[in-house]
């Protein structure tokens, strides 16, 4: 079972987990402010003041922290060490800026021997809870039983969901064919409802039907799903199930019906100007703050280039409505990088010079692009901007390839929190159904979401090429 939290949907596991370790956290600071004070609590907050702000003040940090290493996503594929490299690196970030908030605000400090308490106690309870709740909790206690009505080309999409997080949410009962429709999915699984639709849900325990028919003008059974909802049981259109579930807007499944008639893909003027403060506000502050970062890297392609080399690379790329723009990155590859005209970056590259390497990794060639927000060709958050030479072809090729370009394109945003690097025509159907996903989804929240859990790409250095 999911629920809908800043504009994606979250399996009600990780909400659980987040809950306990936020009380975890919580709990520490009280316990390292009795350790390491050892005094009565009614004395202590009468000389300190009230602890339990300050344990929720380092509650929501390390929380805010563990989500931006992507601990708190259904999409972690790190590794048991990989866990614990990021659960360290969120806890010493944690701590950090817990120190700065008590130095900013003076009233707020307990000392650095409670902080040091309080973090070694989260350390070690975050291993003890991930540890028993991976192996206590059983998921299907939080997942729904759903019963999908189609066995046809609409249907095959479920049936064919592989990954872990994309069926973390629910567990199929059974597929009904409609009178007449072809047969793709598994036959094992086709159930005959001889007893009716809404029995047949009952005996199965069964949750949520999807509607999955490949022509909904045969035989629509409107009266047996009606039956169904009025006996508690949801019923949901598969786009919307699969939206829900993947994360992401299924073109192989989709009608322009959907999206004009369907909740989402809206753009009000408040939400447009919210966007553009954030992102004024923001591009001047990372300007300040990586100033320093952005001259070393200019001395550096200086330095094994020769200082007559260019330090940037201009890129056209297209923009919000079709327009075109010169997108800004320092440059990472060898001059003659495209002496045979355009192509994709692969793994490995062998044009990418040796400080390119590393910019790339740690997405310091993409800061210039700041420049491209502060004009307005780009926002913080959205698709990533294709070039011309490439939309040309991947607007001919896939269906609803122009409507990524209904808001501005973007430094990070959904798909590439939750598709790695791609470069192909499939990899660009996939991005696409990401970036739908955002649109229909966009808003203020969602993209200060997404900004957090970038961190981890940035960190972890995950995706780049």
């Amino acid at each position: 079972m999911r629920i809908r939290l800043l504009g994606q949907y979250v399996h009600i596991s990780v909400v659980v987990l987040a809950l306990i370790e936020a009380s975890l956290f919580f709990a520490m600071m009280y316990g390292a402010v009795f350790l390491r004070l050892q005094d009565d609590l009614a004395e202590m907050e009468g000389r300190y003041g009230p602890i339990w702000y300050r344990a929720a003040l380092y509650s929501g940090i390390m929380l805010l922290c563990l989500l931006a290493l992507g601990l708190y996503s259904a999409r972690q594929r790190a590794r048991a060490g990989g866990i614990v490299v990021r659960m360290a690196i969120a806890v010493t970030v944690g701590i950090t800026l817990t120190v700065l908030a008590f130095y900013l605000v003076p009233s707020l400090t307990l000392g650095r021997g409670v902080l040091a308490l309080a973090a070694i106690g989260s350390v070690a309870g975050l291993i003890i809870v991930r540890v028993i709740f991976s192996r206590v909790v059983d998921e299907s206690i939080f997942k729904r039983r759903v019963l999908v009505f189609g066995t046809g080309r609409n249907a095959e999409p479920i049936a064919r969901l592989r990954r872990r997080s994309d069926r973390r949410g629910f567990s199929v009962a059974g597929f009904v064919r409609p009178d007449g429709e072809e047969v793709v999915v598994p036959a094992g699984q086709i159930i005959n409802p001889t007893d009716g639709l809404a029995a047949t849900c009952a005996r199965l325990d069964v949750d949520e039907v999807i509607v999955a028919m490949n022509d909904r003008r045969r035989e629509f059974p409107i009266l047996e799903l009606l039956e169904c909802r009025l006996a508690g049981i949801d019923v949901t259109d598969l786009l919307t199930f699969l939206e829900r579930e993947t994360g992401c807007v299924r073109i192989d499944v989709l009608n322009p019906s959907w999206m004009i008639f369907g909740e989402g893909f809206r753009r009000s003027s408040l939400r447009l100007l919210s966007s553009r403060i954030v992102d004024v506000v923001a591009s001047g502050l990372i300007v300040i703050v990586t100033l320093p970062v952005m001259l070393l890297t200019v001395l550096a392609i200086k330095l094994e280039d020769g200082f007559r080399a260019p330090v940037f690379y201009g890129q056209v790329r297209v923009g919000l409505n079709g327009s075109t723009f010169r997108v800004l990155k320092f440059r990472s590859m060898r001059i003659d990088a495209e002496r045979n005209g355009a192509q994709w970056a692969v793994k490995g590259d062998s044009r990418v010079t040796r400080v390119g390497s590393f910019i790339r990794k740690t997405r310091i060639d993409e800061i210039p692009q700041i420049l491209c927000v502060l004009r307005g060709h780009m926002s913080f958050v959205g698709p990533r901007p294709e070039r011309p030479e490439f939309v040309a072809e991947f607007s001919q090729k896939i269906p609803y390839y122009q409507q990524r370009h209904c808001v501005k394109p973007g430094i990070t945003g959904w798909a590439q929190l939750c598709y790695p690097y791609g470069s192909s025509e499939k990899d660009a159907v996939e991005k696409l159904q990401y970036d739908l996903y955002y649109i229909k989804n966009n808003t203020l929240l969602f993209d200060l979401a997404i900004l957090l859990q970038t961190v981890e790409v940035v960190v972890m250095g995950q995706g780049a090429r």
